[in-house]
């Protein structure tokens, strides 16, 4: 990982994309339907004077400005202190100063998506896509037929990004995060040096999907690009490099689909034990969330489960035993296996 945080490749290009920016290649793409006119929030116009200012961003650096953009954590502050203090029904959010409250704005509006803001890793992506010059990093810069709005451009030269996709990489488009791939190393050393396991579960696939970044509000699709700050970012997980990332350390199991992991896990027998407890309507609210997390069309094939385990786990002990213990029988590890009752 070192490679991508020293990498001489950056001044490069923020040299090429200074001295020849007629090179960055323009491109329009959307995960949603095109609105009427474009919503020019706080946060667009802050983008804009960045890009304006250093060139264009990469993905990852959008994420992380709409995601956790200083209003946001502000917002998560107030909320942390409004539960320290007890969570006094009588709350005031005052903004002292010149303006028209546009901070205090963006604060409420966290407090409505304190749920999605809370369980968001911050974690972004870097896009690329492979060009007859070879791998291309995607950003983002301001569309020139249009001020207030952004559009995707190619990076006219190698980025940093590009170092994270594998010589036999077989598809066109990759979404890569480095922050992931040091967290699954970090959980892999620990794991090996003091024993433990690792259970992830998230949106992914196996190696398998191209370009899933997108965004959603009110539930539905949302153009990445439009209006950003009023919409929640979030792309797959790539299993298949994170397994990459922690091969050797560690062994890995899955990805496996949550309707298999829960199946494995008894969510069945636990169902029945629960139905056979409750009145009527706790039954329908059972029968409804057994549902959700189950069904194929909802939660059942989307969301998957991924393991990290210590090698002796799978593979019995590693170093020597002495006369006095016996050999230790494997265990299915739960959850990765069918449910067997003794």
């Amino acid at each position: 990982m070192s490679v991508f945080a020293r990498g001489g490749l950056g001044p490069l290009c923020a040299a090429a994309r200074a001295v020849i920016p007629c090179l960055w290649r323009g491109k329009y793409f959307s995960s949603g339907r095109e609105p009427a006119e474009t919503q020019v929030t706080p946060m667009l116009r802050h983008l804009i004077y960045k890009i304006k200012a250093t060139g264009p961003i990469t993905v990852a650096e959008y994420m992380k400005e709409v995601l956790t953009n200083p209003a946001k954590l502000l917002g998560i502050w107030f909320i942390s202190e409004w539960m320290a203090t007890g969570k006094n029904a009588a709350f005031q959010l005052v903004e002292l100063g010149p303006g028209r409250g546009t901070l205090a704005g963006d604060i409420l509006r966290v407090f409505s998506q304190l749920g999605s803001v809370l369980k968001n890793c911050d974690i972004s992506i870097h896009l690329v896509e492979k060009t007859p010059q070879g791998w291309r990093e995607v950003f983002i810069d301001i569309d020139p037929q249009v001020s207030d709005k952004l559009r995707f451009v190619l990076a006219p030269c190698v980025t940093p990004a590009e170092v994270f996709i594998q010589r036999d990489e077989m598809r066109d488009h990759v979404e890569v995060c480095p922050e992931a791939g040091i967290i699954i190393q970090e959980l892999s050393q620990r794991i090996a040096l003091t024993g433990g396991a690792a259970l992830i579960a998230d949106y992914g696939h196996d190696g398998t999907k191209t370009d899933t970044f997108r965004g959603f509000c009110g539930h539905k699709l949302h153009d990445v690009l439009t209006a950003p700050g009023t919409a929640d970012l979030t792309a797959d997980v790539d299993f298949s490099y994170l397994r990459r990332m922690a091969e050797g350390e560690v062994a890995s199991l899955g990805p496996i689909k949550q309707q298999t992991f829960l199946k494995n896990m008894g969510i069945d027998v636990r169902l029945k034990v629960l139905l056979d407890k409750s009145d009527e309507p706790a039954r329908q609210q059972l029968l409804q969330g057994y549902d959700m997390l189950m069904n194929p069309k909802k939660m059942g094939e989307r969301f998957n489960f991924f393991a990290l385990l210590p090698h002796q786990r799978l593979h019995g002990r590693s170093h020597p035993m002495n006369a006095c213990q016996s050999k230790p029988s494997v265990s299915p590890v739960a959850g990765f296996g069918e449910l067997a009752w003794r």
